[in-house]
């Protein structure tokens, strides 16, 4: 579920806090690198069960409408689509969920005026109202909608920004966007009320994954002399203050990726960071750090010190 680049980002963050500081301490920014990728599950958790809170309030406002002195039609025979839409049933009845939200106490119980603020401003939407009128209900329209109402009120929405801000130091855009996407993902393999796939798992493979993220953190730091060398040495025509420091952390990760991660091909590891300089660096990094790690490959691959284990790993 947590794919390797998350995972790159969230060393990436670490390193980057770590080298900057002056009294940092490598046990406990690891003991935090870890713990921050084990929470962004629960961000994953939050925005899986959104819609049944949204439903849940819906369901609230209407029988509050029916009771009222003088209910009119709409009032007493309101539009029910969305809150018995297919995808929130699965998602009430899907017990998996149930029991990660229980275990991992993950609950929106305390946010009632972010929900019902946020509830306002979908129900009075148009796309809100062209999705209870539209007579496709086919479960691809749900979906559908599902996916552009995350898109129009959750994704970049400042207010659940701030309030994952407030439950977690350790939460920031880039998790939030992840939680969000995974979760649309999600939804999109519920094919009916009663037919759904089990939740993903935090990690594909969760030794295999924890051990990659430890070695590169310990390995950046052990060799970071080093490698800082290598890339002076073909660096040397640059101004020390042109070169962005996020572009030198990237080439660091990439060097030790290169030559201290036998079973990563060459290849993934380069357009990884190349990948994650255009989120989180200069718009001409790319360009920058595709330059600077060709040539040391190339150095590298003519002094045999790339020793990958398996067919394709050094291209």
């Amino acid at each position: 579920m947590l794919n390797r680049r998350l995972l790159r980002i969230k060393v990436m963050q670490t390193l980057y806090g770590f080298f900057q500081s002056e009294e940092a301490d490598m046990a406990k920014e690891e003991k935090n690198l870890l713990l921050s990728i084990e929470r962004i599950y629960d961000l994953y958790l939050y925005y899986l069960s959104l819609p049944i809170e949204l439903a849940h309030i819906a369901e609230i406002q209407m029988e509050e409408a029916r009771n009222k002195v003088m209910p009119t039609e709409n009032d007493l025979n309101p539009n029910r689509r969305f809150v018995d839409s297919y995808l929130i049933k699965a998602l009430e009845n899907n017990s998996e969920l149930k029991k990660l939200l229980n275990d991992r106490k993950v609950s929106w119980s305390g946010e009632n005026e972010l929900l019902h603020k946020l509830w306002k401003k979908i129900k009075n939407s148009e796309a809100y109202q062209r999705f209870l009128t539209n007579p496709e209900d086919h479960p691809s329209a749900h979906r559908k909608y599902m996916e552009k109402m995350y898109n129009e009120f959750v994704v970049d929405n400042d207010d659940l920004y701030s309030i994952f801000q407030e439950k977690s130091i350790y939460w920031d855009y880039e998790d939030n966007d992840f939680g969000v996407q995974m979760a649309l993902r999600y939804f999109s393999k519920i094919k009916s009320e009663d037919n759904y796939k089990a939740i993903p798992p935090k990690y594909k493979d969760k030794e295999e994954d924890e051990d990659f993220v430890k070695n590169l953190f310990r390995k950046c730091i052990k060799h970071n002399e080093e490698i800082s060398e290598m890339i002076d040495g073909k660096t040397k025509n640059w101004e020390v203050d042109r070169i962005a420091t996020m572009d030198v952390l990237l080439m660091k990760m990439a060097i030790v990726e290169f030559l201290y991660f036998n079973s990563v091909p060459v290849k993934v590891s380069m357009n990884e960071y190349i990948e994650i300089s255009k989120l989180f660096s200069t718009p001409k990094s790319k360009v920058f750090i595709n330059g600077v790690l060709d040539k040391l490959l190339a150095e590298f691959k003519e002094k045999k010190l790339i020793k990958k284990k398996g067919r394709g790993l050094m291209q």
